[in-house]
């Protein structure tokens, strides 16, 4: 089939609002997760230095600030980073806030 449909909260629920959609939407190469979080939600800080998987967060609604190694990135309704592989980030939401994750190698 040339396309896959899913519902976000159908996805793969690894914690509490955060769902990985990889999977349900049958995808080779792209992760895609939606992320729900309630106020003062902290992320994890990681990077993919391993595996070369650059990410693209983009704020759908609340509050957010992203952290590139030190780097405070205000982040917006509507706003978008891209974030290279071997580079450390921590995303966390001032307010609740939903977010789409979009990483690839």
């Amino acid at each position: 089939m040339s396309y896959t449909k899913t519902y976000y909260a159908d996805g793969d629920e690894k914690a509490p609002g955060l769902y990985f959609l990889r999977e349900d939407l049958d995808c080779e190469n792209l992760g895609f997760t939606v992320i729900e979080v309630d106020a003062g939600w902290e992320g994890m800080e990681h990077d993919h230095e391993s595996d070369g998987q650059e990410e693209v967060y983009y704020l759908v609604d609340g509050a957010a600030t992203l952290d590139i190694e030190g780097d405070e990135v205000e982040l917006e309704p509507g706003d978008a980073v891209r974030v290279a592989g071997d580079t450390g980030r921590q995303l966390t939401a001032e307010e609740a806030s939903t977010f789409v994750a979009v990483g690839a190698p």
